[in-house]
């Protein structure tokens, strides 16, 4: 079996969460908008172009929606280039477990192209992913599956071999529609968010976890129908 496995970006390879709220932080105060209750969570694994009319309710017009979303994603690359980001623990050696096993990974995410090849070349990551889908590769966002059913395609697996690893809600309903193996990060949610998922494994990090432990999800669960928890 040719095994794929597709990386969400924010929270499952990076931990870029802070970076990521304060940008529409400094976004809403620069536009004098208000910050809705809620709204970072809710937004997880969205595109902006959901974010902004549907949560934000900021504006409906398309080229105003793309104005606020391009300056939201450079405030993000300023933080970042200022502050750093950190790798999600145990995820380089993870992805070094994979390439040498030969299963091929790629980034499957709602995020804009230039935020992830930025800090792949920050933090040296190129030669772990052999494919890249970013927002701006597809039409529908998650919880749509069109983002991992490109990503498989590119990487020449089908989607029932391939694994994908997701720490939002939508990330994981799109990849069980795409019919993938669902494999949830509690980096952003909690066990009990991530629990009330369909998932195949939940992880709180990548330690302790390598390619031989991926391959098992693909082999006949007899004994539980029931997610793994490590």
């Amino acid at each position: 079996m040719k095994i794929g496995a597709l990386f969400d970006w924010d929270g499952v390879v990076i931990d870029s969460s802070k970076a990521h709220e304060q940008s529409w932080e400094l976004l809403a105060e620069e536009e004098g908008k208000p910050l809705p209750e809620g709204h970072f969570k809710a937004g997880f694994g969205r595109k902006n172009q959901y974010i902004i009319p549907n949560i934000l309710q900021w504006t409906i017009d398309a080229e105003e929606i793309e104005r606020l979303g391009d300056r939201k994603e450079a405030l993000y690359r300023v933080i970042v280039a200022e502050k750093g980001v950190d790798l999600i623990p145990g995820i380089e050696a993870f992805l070094e477990s994979l390439n040498e096993s030969g299963i091929r990974c790629a980034v499957g995410s709602s995020t804009p192209r230039k935020n992830v090849e930025t800090i792949i070349e920050m933090l040296n990551l190129g030669s772990y992913f052999q494919a890249i889908v970013c927002a701006e590769d597809v039409r529908q966002g998650k919880p749509h599956p069109e983002v991992f059913l490109t990503v498989a395609a590119r990487l020449n697996r089908e989607p029932q071999n391939c694994a994908v690893f997701e720490d939002a809600v939508f990330g994981l309903q799109a990849a069980k529609a795409g019919g993938m193996k669902a494999i949830a990060l509690s980096s952003t949610h909690s066990l009990d968010v991530m629990n009330a998922c369909e998932t195949d494994l939940i992880l709180e990090n990548f330690l302790n976890f390598n390619s031989n432990e991926l391959v098992k999800i693909f082999e006949p669960q007899i004994d539980t129908d029931l997610p793994l928890l490590i």
